[in-house]
């Protein structure tokens, strides 16, 4: 295909998936594609697990990494510890989850006696950012992506020394000037309809406002994300200017996804309008299957979503054991579960391999580009 990233990494098709699972990254890139890991919630020691198993399973076809690294990074002595955060969660907050799990069955003596890995706190200090960089920069990743804020100038400039491509997430106009402005070399421009964390204009509108904006910066190649699940999709941003698709939500549902079986079946039934632009989840709006979880936090009389961290504090170890029980049958814990995905997932409806995807994808790309051809030729 005729992309600039076709070009600069060498792939058959300009489709990037954003994932958690190995299998996926893998899947995608030896279909053609480009794989990133999702690896914030990783610790030195897993992300190298990880990265040599891609390594092997690629073979050196091209694929990238994602983290969360803050532009200004805390040292240990200023940011507060996991644990110290923990500290922080007000009684009445704690108290209402606590009598939400009891509605649905759920007991809750031990709901809090694990906390969160440390690791997490530790991936948003410096020294632990740098050490996640370190063991990526020492695998062949073509592409390493920030998804929070502007990448810090020292992350920009072991990337480009190495030849490595910067990507940053982008949810408005002016993140994408200050990305173009610190010397981003893609951006990821993601529209309300993405899972996970989101904004509020649609990706129908955000990319060509990005491309406009980004007029003044030379060329940009910027990646359309947010609902892109189809191949039709991808080929309509890609005809507004965008290099390529950047997706996530579609992985979830294939059969090599981390996602747990009852939240893939719940899933494969959404609509699109089974989604919400929730607080519920990190404290900042995340795009998310609706749940008895996300409906609680609206409810009358309930308690305002505490500011990120906390309420990611608060949060994990109840999807932790909702999780599991669910797993096990518990009607109350299935009704609770919920994860990250956009609107996208009303036509995510079957099951299938990751490799298969990618193949439809190119389909119906191909598909919905000689249905424009064919206006184009009538129209004149």
């Amino acid at each position: 295909m005729d992309s600039v990233l076709c070009e600069r990494f060498g792939i058959e098709f300009p489709l990037f998936a954003f994932t958690h699972c190995r299998d996926v990254v893998a899947a995608v890139t030896n279909a053609g594609g480009f794989g990133v890991l999702g690896a914030v919630a990783h610790t030195p020691e897993t992300l190298e697990i990880e990265l040599a198993w891609i390594d092997n399973a690629v073979k050196g076809k091209p694929y990238g990494v994602d983290l969360l690294i803050p532009n200004k990074l805390e040292d240990k002595s200023a940011a507060p510890s996991v644990r110290e955060l923990e500290a922080r969660i007000p009684p009445e907050h704690r108290a209402y989850v606590e009598d939400m799990l009891a509605r649905q069955g759920i007991e809750t003596s031990d709901l809090w006696s694990e906390g969160i890995p440390e690791n997490l706190g530790d991936n948003y200090r410096e020294a632990g950012a740098s050490r996640l960089l370190d063991v990526a920069f020492s695998h062949p990743i073509r592409m390493i992506v920030n998804a929070l804020g502007v990448p810090p100038e020292y992350m920009l400039d072991r990337a480009h020394a190495t030849g490595v491509a910067v990507g940053a997430l982008t949810g408005a106009r002016e993140h994408a000037v200050k990305h173009a402005k610190a010397g981003v070399d893609i951006l990821v421009v993601a529209g309300t309809e993405a899972g996970g964390h989101c904004g509020e204009v649609s990706t129908l509108v955000l990319v060509p406002e990005v491309l406009e904006a980004l007029r003044p910066y030379g060329e940009i190649p910027i990646l359309a994300a947010g609902g892109i699940v189809t191949g039709r999709q991808m080929a309509a941003c890609m005809a507004m200017g965008a290099a390529g698709a950047w997706t996530g939500s579609v992985w979830l549902t294939t059969a090599e996804a981390e996602t747990t079986p009852t939240v893939k079946e719940k899933m494969l039934k959404a609509t699109s309008r089974n989604t919400v632009r929730s607080r519920s989840r990190t404290g900042k709006p995340t795009r998310q299957l609706q749940s008895a979880w996300t409906d609680a936090w609206t409810a009358s009389g309930a308690p305002d979503p505490l500011p990120m961290p906390l309420q990611q504090v608060l949060s994990a170890p109840v999807f932790r054991k909702v999780d599991k029980l669910a797993e096990g049958g518990h009607e109350g814990a299935k009704a609770l579960a919920s994860y990250y995905v956009g609107q996208g997932v009303g036509l995510m409806n079957t099951t299938q391999s990751a490799r298969s995807v990618v193949y439809d994808f190119m389909q119906d790309f191909a598909d919905a580009a000689e249905r424009l051809s064919r206006v184009l030729g009538e129209a004149s």
